[in-house]
């Protein structure tokens, strides 16, 4: 429904849209963000796994009709159709999810653990984000960044606990997870753009909204 209604903002999830235009450059959607770096037995990096927790409005419009026996409860069968279709719709955008090692970006392998649950007055969408192949960050920084490009859905991390780690992370590493950019950041990057040509990018074929983004990275000590 995200996804749907950029589509009827330009025609969210199941009602939606996620491909709005760059001039809507403010966001219709709000999300706070949980991420845990899974490691593998070998110490390899080899997902993110992704907690949403939506905003009340677009939880609303995204169970519209939804409570199909009508009890007041959105129960699994109920949620399954909507979860279905932001997972489809998000794998478009590559889950709005990048992921690097040495600087390049690495190809994600097919989300296949996911869910969707109503709990508290909050709709909470989960799914694992894979590596397609895993990598040692031991032999390089792996840094995560979790972002909409076009700014029609802001995603933000929550303040407390926001990112953990699961499973054998090697023990000369550290998670670090880096703080927002400030407002003169903020204005800093603005400013540097202001000076750049129309065919500019960013470094490592980066787009604008990368630069903006919270990064998530595995820090390791050299041997």
């Amino acid at each position: 429904m995200i996804i749907r209604h950029r589509a009827a903002a330009a025609a969210l999830l199941a009602a939606v849209g996620l491909a709005a235009p760059a001039a809507m450059a403010h966001p219709h959607v709000w999300i706070e963000m949980r991420s845990d770096v899974v490691f593998n037995e070998q110490g390899q990096v080899s997902a993110l796994n992704l907690m949403w927790t939506f905003d009340d409005a677009y939880a609303q419009m995204a169970l519209d009709g939804l409570d199909t026996n009508g009890d007041g409860v959105y129960s699994q069968s109920e949620l399954d159709p909507l979860t279905r279709e932001n997972i489809a719709s998000l794998k478009d955008y590559e889950f709005f999810t990048v992921l690097r090692f040495n600087g390049q970006k690495q190809p994600i392998g097919e989300v296949t653990e996911f869910g969707q649950i109503w709990s508290n007055d909050k709709l909470q969408l989960h799914f694992q984000v894979p590596l397609k192949t895993p990598v040692d960050p031991t032999k390089g920084e792996f840094v995560a960044k979790v972002y909409d490009p076009d700014f029609f859905i802001a995603i933000d991390y929550v303040k407390d606990d926001p990112v953990t780690v699961i499973g054998a992370m090697p023990k000369s590493c550290q998670l670090v997870v880096k703080p927002v950019p400030t407002d003169a950041e903020v204005e800093q990057t603005r400013a540097m753009l202001s000076t750049k040509g129309p065919d500019w990018k960013p470094e490592n074929d980066e787009d604008f909204g990368a630069l903006f983004a919270q990064p998530v990275t595995i820090q390791c000590k050299v041997a």
